[in-house]
């Protein structure tokens, strides 16, 4: 076959199989140009299977997370159903992503690319799993954090295992005082953090965008009630502020105690330095 006829059968195949040009050129290659053993041939490879249900959404999964010598990562894996999220199969690979992600330092790209099981590339390996399980599995979003002078501490919502679950917080905490001393209270705020999914830690971190939004709608739907205009700047300070506060993790009222906000329960020697949330499927 001349090359525009066999550019022409991989277009076609691709629309097909939703599969990409490298695989659907090989296959046409190996077949002879045949659009019907190619087809089979992508199907026997597990990779038409895989391309056509990446095209659903995956919106159920875990979280898992990793720590080893005050090293710590983060990693959240989606499939279509929360059938499959307690799949055994799912579960193993969700394990073993978990340790490569601390190893690669939750580099999406380095993770792909890691070998798995003593098998294949992780990106190979999902292909057959997704073929094999019959769902859409993606490796969504990962995080790393590596602090020699200060300590992590995390929190898992909604335990599956010891270290996998629906929502996972590490949170990252600059002290004098030593890790076991401050063990209660680390695990504490990390439970704070899933329970009340602060914006940032204060003010200052803030995204700009997100408060200039806020007051924007603030001002227009106090518009819209009718509120004159000379008390409605006064009025949207206040909501303002109140939004601030409310997604502020400092300023945010304390889960243990509702007399108090976060900043008054830590003391002098503690400096909440980041954090990180991730919640199975938000956003998506």
């Amino acid at each position: 076959m001349q090359n525009s006829e066999i550019l022409k059968k991989v277009k076609e195949l691709r629309e097909i199989t939703g599969v990409g040009f490298k695989d659907c050129k090989l296959a046409i290659d190996e077949c002879n140009g045949d659009i019907d053993l190619s087809i089979d041939y992508l199907r026997k490879k597990g990779i038409s299977k895989a391309n056509k249900k990446m095209e659903r959404v995956a919106a159920e999964g875990l979280v898992a997370i990793k720590e080893e010598d005050n090293k710590i990562s983060i990693v959240e894996i989606n499939c279509e159903t929360d059938f499959v999220a307690k799949n055994a199969e799912f579960m193993k690979f969700l394990e073993e992503i978990s340790k490569i992600t601390l190893k690669n330092k939750g580099n999406l790209k380095l993770i792909e690319n890691e070998n798995i099981f003593g098998e294949k590339k992780v990106k190979d390996y999902l292909i057959d799993l997704i073929a094999k399980i019959g769902e859409k599995i993606t490796i969504r979003r990962s995080m790393f954090f590596d602090n020699k002078d200060s300590y992590n501490f995390y929190y898992i919502h909604n335990l599956t295992t010891q270290s996998i679950g629906k929502i996972g917080v590490i949170v990252n905490i600059k002290s004098s005082i030593k890790k076991d001393e401050l063990l209660d209270m680390g695990k504490k705020i990390a439970m704070h953090i899933a329970a009340m999914n602060p914006l940032s830690i204060n003010l200052e971190e803030f995204d700009k965008k997100i408060i200039d939004n806020e007051n924007k709608i603030i001002k227009e739907e106090l518009k819209n009630s009718g509120k004159d205009n000379a008390i409605v700047d006064k009025i949207a300070k206040g909501k303002l502020n109140k939004f601030i506060n409310d997604n502020t993790l400092l300023n945010q009222i304390w889960i243990m105690d509702s007399k108090k906000k976060v900043k008054d329960v830590i003391n002098d020697k503690m400096t909440i330095n980041k954090f990180i949330r991730f919640k199975v499927g938000e956003g998506l």
